[in-house]
């Protein structure tokens, strides 16, 4: 029989730009002393671990660990794109739902170089291939950067598709940066204008450069209990996973020949289509979302596949404010990964953070107003997209 997962503890770092930040087992280690902190407990009690980054050496999962305790438990690296984090909470939350542990530390964490993202083994095929080859048959290759121009191709996809204007992705990346103004943990606090996102540097038709998500630096964690285990620590009402679900590439990703498949859209509908079946939740029971907004036009293509609009819908919902407060959904209340930042391994994390935050009704300048359920997605091409749906009831 399954078990109810709770999260008990959830810390984060500020997000840094590369080059300016601590080692990275030193962030991790801030993010873990603040999660324990938060849950009440002591390191000794946690029974596993399970450590998420993409950029690093094998066993820095164990160094950053190490950096909390040195209690010879199993620790796991998990390397899943840009949804590390989230697939580390996923293994953690399997642990404690099948009754393997009692008390789980799911953690990430990520120093990231300057400037765009690329491999590191150039000596062989990379694991990429047959997404890059749709991306060839479909628009060609060029010199911008490679995931600019696949989330930018789906974009231009949609533009097409719905004759959606430039100023709608626009306008994503400034409800961001509002959004990010009240967030201390944010690596980009300013305001921008639609204006000034739209004379920003061209990436990738329909992309400006205010409309990628930058190189970022930065840990965050969660602890993750069973309801005995809370009970033992008096922890009442806790934050809960309803449920969650990981989903990778269908054959719709390669065939048809579509950017907006290859870009995941049919792994975070499938997901979300899991999720709300096994939570009994539909998406109109939704208070706030933590998604995966790594370019602009993946937000909106995000709105869609998680059905919080009908499809061909995106650009009626971002302009009559539904995606923010006092709209349907507060989507991104952390500024997102636009504006708070994309530490790779830590970003899954951050958002269970954020959105634990949010339903404790803890989150100072950006609380929801009467939050209960939160929606969490995190994609990763390669491809992983996690979904996870939240309770305090």
């Amino acid at each position: 029989m399954k078990r109810r997962v709770n999260v008990i503890g959830v810390g984060m770092t500020k997000f840094a730009k590369p080059g300016s930040s601590p080692e990275y087992f030193e962030m991790a280690r801030d993010a873990g002393l603040n999660a324990l902190k938060d849950a009440g407990i002591a390191y000794n009690e946690v029974q596993q671990a399970y450590a998420g980054y993409v950029y690093g050496d094998s066993t820095c999962g164990q160094r950053a660990v190490y950096e909390l305790g040195l209690t010879g438990i199993p620790v796991v690296n998990v390397n899943n794109n840009c949804s590390t984090g989230s697939s580390a909470l996923y293994l953690a939350r399997q642990a404690i739902e099948g009754g393997l542990a009692e008390c789980v530390l799911a953690i990430g964490f990520e120093k990231m170089e300057r400037g765009a993202l690329g491999s590191k083994f150039n000596d062989r095929i990379p694991p990429m291939d047959q997404h890059v080859q749709v991306m060839m048959d479909v628009q060609g290759f060029n010199s911008s950067p490679p995931a600019a121009q696949m989330f930018g191709g789906a974009g231009r996809e949609y533009r097409w598709q719905y004759g959606t204007r430039r100023e709608t992705f626009a306008k994503i990346a400034a409800k961001a940066r509002v959004h990010a103004a009240n967030n201390p943990y944010a690596l980009f606090n300013q305001l921008l204008t639609v204006e000034e996102i739209l004379a920003s540097d061209d990436v990738f038709d329909p992309l400006t450069r205010f409309q990628c998500c930058p190189p970022t630096c930065g840990a965050a964690a969660a602890i993750l209990c069973s309801d005995e285990f809370a009970a033992r620590h008096g922890i009442r009402n806790a934050v809960y996973i309803a449920a969650q679900s990981m989903t990778t590439d269908f054959a719709s990703s390669f065939e048809p020949r579509s950017m907006i498949k290859m870009i995941g859209y049919d792994m975070t509908k499938d997901a979300a289509r899991q999720v709300y079946e096994a939570s009994g939740i539909g998406p109109e029971d939704i208070d706030v979302v933590e998604l995966h907004d790594c370019f602009t036009a993946n937000e909106l293509l995000t709105y869609e596949g998680l059905g919080l609009c009908p499809e061909g819908g995106a650009e009626q919902f971002i302009w009559d404010g539904d995606n923010t407060y006092g709209g349907k959904y507060v989507t991104n209340p952390s500024g997102g990964l636009l504006s708070k930042g994309h530490p790779l391994g830590a970003t899954g994390l951050a958002q269970c953070t954020e959105l634990v935050w949010q339903l404790r009704g803890t989150a100072d300048k950006r609380q929801v107003e009467g939050a209960r359920i939160a929606l969490q997605h995190n994609l990763g091409l390669g491809g992983a997209c996690v979904v996870t749906m939240y309770r305090k009831d």
